[in-house]
């Protein structure tokens, strides 16, 4: 699975405007919602909520990888944001997210679901690669970085 497989160009939010992880989740499920993604952002919202409520999706190194498996989903669905300032998101390092990466698949989706958080898990774990994100001018830039870094992995 590539990641253009599952993030699409105008899936990219440079400027988050969040400051904690409950405004950053409610950002981009409206941003869902906006795009016709999802109908329910409230449900979404609630699911990802959940998630959290088990251990923060803030992997560390800036990185929080926040995802859920939903009946309104058709398929799986990234969207990647970055934040500036940095996000108050209760990582694991304690460190300010600034970079979110959003997953929501079928509510059957298994396989397909972990294969997914493994691909974007690999690639956000690359210093020069969050470098090259901070630095990125705009959304296509990023999403530019975001492709041709995972085009290196098999």
């Amino acid at each position: 699975m590539k990641i253009n497989e599952i993030l699409k160009k105008d899936f990219i939010i440079a400027d988050l405007s969040a400051r904690d992880k409950e405004s950053a989740l409610r950002e981009l499920c409206d941003f869902l919602e906006s795009k016709g993604v999802i109908k329910n952002k409230e449900a979404l919202f609630a699911s990802l909520m959940e998630r959290e409520k088990l251990g923060s999706t803030g992997i560390g190194e800036n990185v929080a990888i926040p995802h859920a498996k939903i009946d309104q989903a058709d398929r799986i669905v990234t969207l990647f944001g970055r934040s500036a300032e940095g996000i108050e998101f209760e990582s694991l390092d304690q460190k300010p997210v600034r970079f979110v990466c959003l997953l929501i698949a079928p509510t059957a989706s298994t396989g397909h679901h972990l294969k997914a958080l493994a691909r974007i898990s690999r690639l956000l774990k690359s210093q020069n690669l969050r470098d090259k994100i901070l630095k990125a001018r705009d959304a296509d830039e990023i999403y530019s970085i975001l492709v041709d870094e995972d085009a290196k992995f098999i």
